[in-house]
């Protein structure tokens, strides 16, 4: 295999191309390089300050919540969660989502999906009479609980999500 004297080409015996990596010559093949490796290390440091900012909106709060719930009480507190889910996502306009499910093999493991517009509304989400009641009366009936917040990657796919599901496509 031999490599194009300028082109950064490599070509086999049948004449066939590849790109190839090669070190730079001395004079300004070597200043090129060197300004390419600043121009990446600049947009490196540019995206690692700045992706905190394009993941998520500022100040959202995604949750996930894994509780274990006490076989006994699973019916009842079932109801008492798709209660309380349902009047957060109605009642509050900070509350993006509160999306409960359960594990299919498992139906005492529950995760909630949770999604605030701030830190705020999560807060003010924790004094509405519906959570409060959910919080009290489900005590019992939790064997754990872990509250597990989460850093959105794509924002913008998201909220195409919602859409989606509200026009059925």
């Amino acid at each position: 295999m031999t490599i194009g004297p300028t082109t950064g080409t490599a070509q086999d015996r049948r004449g066939r191309r590849s790109l190839s990596l090669r070190r730079p010559r001395a004079g300004g093949d070597a200043q090129h390089a060197f300004k390419g490796k600043t121009l990446l290390v600049l947009v490196t440091v540019m995206l690692v300050i700045q992706m905190p900012l394009l993941a998520q909106p500022q100040g959202m709060l995604v949750r996930i919540s894994e509780i274990q719930v006490h076989p006994t009480y699973l019916d009842e507190y079932t109801a008492i969660l798709k209660e309380e889910a349902e009047a957060s996502v109605r009642l509050e306009r900070g509350v993006v989502a509160i999306f409960p499910m359960h594990q299919k093999e498992s139906p005492t493991t529950f995760s909630i999906l949770e999604i605030y517009v701030s830190r705020d509304a999560y807060e003010s989400h924790l004094k509405t009479p519906h959570f409060q009641r959910y919080k009290t009366t489900t005590l019992k009936m939790v064997k754990s609980l872990e509250l597990v917040d989460m850093e959105a990657i794509d924002a913008e796919t998201m909220t195409s999500i919602f859409d989606k599901m509200g026009t059925g496509r």
